[in-house]
């Protein structure tokens, strides 16, 4: 009897042991979550690299080098060419990482030819979260030293054609998630609630000047919460 159940146990042994080495040593772990890619448009008189911090400070906080996208652009063209471009920019973007959508971040005047894009290119189809830095969205009369040099510095002056056309109607149009981050002490909107949108998660962060908006480290930890 000893010798029968000897038998029996050995061969369920080997039976487990079979079972066992078919499986793997480990289950593989589950593929972190990917971001939406972030296409960053800067403003007047500005480049990419105005990005440099945040892109870095993002990177810090899980994000890959492939789903960071700062642009430059013209400045001083119409900000309708400059939306044209984005389109084609962040269809690239899509095609790049196979992804859906973009979250869009935007300082200053790179809020007038993103929102145009969003407006009237067919941008919300692209676009999951906006974010706006000191966006001059409703314009200001610190414009008045260069409207007459670029188009888009006139664009961006205070009771233009442009921005009356830009903010009629929604001005936060689709089912994008629209932010706005504005500063009660920048010298560059007059008044500093320009930068304020109808229908926008609008969020003032204290006194940080107008080109410290896009790489202040505390405003870069509410915008990186609002797109995550």
């Amino acid at each position: 009897m000893q010798r029968s159940r000897r038998r029996i146990s050995a061969a369920v042994s080997a039976v487990v042991s079979s079972l066992l080495l078919a499986l793997p040593l480990s289950a593989a772990p589950a593929q972190a979550a990917t971001h939406n890619p972030i296409v960053f448009v800067h403003g007047l008189s500005s480049s990419a690299s105005s990005w440099d911090d945040w892109i870095a400070d993002f990177k810090a906080d899980g994000y890959s080098s492939s789903e960071l996208f700062a642009w430059s652009y013209d400045w001083t063209q119409s900000n309708v060419t400059t939306a044209q471009q984005l389109s084609a920019k962040i269809q690239s973007v899509l095609s790049q990482t196979g992804a859906s959508k973009v979250d869009l971040v935007v300082h200053s005047m790179g809020a007038l030819n993103s929102r145009y894009y969003l407006k009237n290119l067919g941008g919300t189809a692209y676009v999951d979260d906006f974010v706006s830095t000191a966006g001059v969205n409703h314009g200001t009369t610190t414009a008045s030293w260069c409207s007459w040099l670029y188009t888009s510095c006139a664009q961006m002056y205070t009771g233009s054609s442009f921005l009356a056309s830009l903010n009629s109607g929604d001005e936060t149009p689709g089912s994008v998630s629209y932010a706005s981050y504005w500063s009660n002490c920048d010298d560059a909107l007059t008044p500093d609630t320009t930068a304020i949108l109808s229908g926008a998660t609008n969020v003032e962060v204290g006194c940080v000047s107008h080109t410290d908006m896009n790489n202040d480290h505390g405003v870069y930890e509410q915008v990186r919460n609002f797109v995550a």
